[in-house]
């Protein structure tokens, strides 16, 4: 904070020494983390825990991937605040589920004489299931 009140080279100096510090202390850090992870996974392999070292080499080879919470608005525009965000995607599903004018579903189904969804057939229900059953058995 000297720095941002008084740029001179002295205070320059003693942020660039804590900037220093900090980045190898973290490093460092790091290296032990990592230094750990392998020395878990080597244990793992010693001892012949298939499970575990596939599941700690998997991680490890993903590593970190950095979740991005961007949408799109109604114009296109990239939205990135958190109530922004909750907002558009109310709006949306809102606007997926007006049936009829009506903006409520419940609503929807007192004033409609039809039902929404119609009941599927006993034919309609053996080909679904024979349909499940030829995909369980694909895995």
């Amino acid at each position: 904070m000297q720095w941002l009140q008084d740029p001179n080279q002295s205070n320059r100096d003693n942020l660039d020494n804590v900037r220093r510090e900090s980045s190898r202390h973290f490093r460092n850090k790091k290296k032990a983390r990592l230094k750990g992870k392998v020395d878990e996974l080597e244990t793992n392999s010693k001892t012949k825990n298939i499970r575990d070292l596939s599941t700690g080499i998997n991680k490890f080879k993903k590593s970190y991937q950095l979740r991005t919470n961007i949408v799109r608005d109604e114009r296109g525009d990239l939205v990135t605040d958190c109530y922004s965000i909750l907002a558009r995607w109310r709006n949306h599903f809102s606007q997926l589920l007006i049936v009829h004018g009506v903006n409520d579903v419940r609503q929807a189904e007192i004033h409609t004489a039809e039902p929404l969804v119609h009941e599927a057939s006993a034919f309609e229900a053996e080909i679904a299931i024979e349909k499940l059953k030829t995909q369980n058995t694909k895995y």
